[in-house]
């Protein structure tokens, strides 16, 4: 991996969930290269596992289910005994669910043979706002508590969906609504203990959630692939390298430290876009 700047991370321990994925992978990775200690939450534990054993001895893989306070608490546990404390927490776990997406863009009088809004599945809408907003608030609840007296750094992600809502993902949408505002809630509530929280809204990158949205079995776009890049000003996907500078400049307390409440777009102008 090839950094757009080095920050100086040593000494420095990052938690970061759902460190499995494509993107927090690539997160932990970075981070690993600035000589930060990395813990890889996933509860995908070979996934974690893989990409510990790319950064190398200051990175371990932890099992952990974010939804699950007492695997959290086992997770924290593990990170202190490993390496002594938690400076930054990233809150990568999160997702989509297939029953709570519609086929259908529109609603019309006749959706006969399809799956629209109202025949979404309420379980489906509760693991989506779990996944992403649940874990979020039990993970932040069990790592900050060690932060009040010493300080320290919040990233979450968040989304294109929390600036404006894409069609047939609803709850997909109002979670990552929730999760901006979750972030400026606790930049407020934890600013007297020296607690930075701030957010990255990725815009469009193909992962493995979102490629079959994006992209038809034989490898062709989609029309959703050709209305996002329409909608795109630098008309292109993001690479996960285009979200590392952010990441690094909110890691570095000595480049924002002053920074805090923030939601900060990655997404080659597509949230500055109207369309005309």
């Amino acid at each position: 991996m090839n950094l757009p700047f080095s920050i100086d991370l040593g000494g420095k321990t990052v938690a970061i969930t759902g460190a499995g994925g494509i993107i927090c992978g690539e997160f932990a990775k970075a981070l690993g290269l600035c000589g930060a200690n990395v813990a890889l939450l996933d509860i995908n534990y070979d996934a974690a596992e893989k990409i510990a054993d790319e950064i190398g001895e200051n990175a371990i893989a932890i099992r952990c289910n974010c939804l699950d306070k007492e695997s959290i608490k086992s997770a924290y546990n593990t990170i202190i005994e490993a390496f002594g404390g938690v400076d930054i927490l990233i809150n990568g776990a999160g997702g989509n669910n297939p029953k709570a997406t519609c086929d259908n863009e529109y609603m019309y009088p006749d959706t006969t043979g399809i799956k629209d809004f109202f025949a979404l599945d309420e379980s489906g809408l509760k693991f989506v706002f779990d996944l992403n907003v649940t874990s979020a608030f039990l993970v932040t609840q069990v790592f900050a508590e060690g932060m009040v007296k010493k300080g320290g750094n919040i990233i979450n992600i968040s989304s294109m969906n929390a600036y404006r809502p894409l069609t047939k993902i609803p709850a997909y949408s109002a979670a990552k609504a929730g999760i901006s505002n979750f972030t400026q809630w606790l930049a407020v509530h934890f600013a007297p203990c020296n607690i930075r929280c701030n957010a990255i809204a990725p815009g469009f990158f193909v992962t493995n959630q979102n490629r079959g949205l994006l992209y038809n079995e034989d490898g062709t776009p989609t029309a959703r692939t050709g209305k996002i890049l329409a909608a795109t000003p630098m008309r292109k996907f993001g690479e996960i390298s285009d979200l590392i500078g952010c990441l690094l400049w909110l890691c570095d307390d000595g480049a924002s430290g002053f920074v805090t409440g923030t939601v900060i777009p990655v997404d080659g102008g597509f949230s500055a876009y109207s369309g005309v």
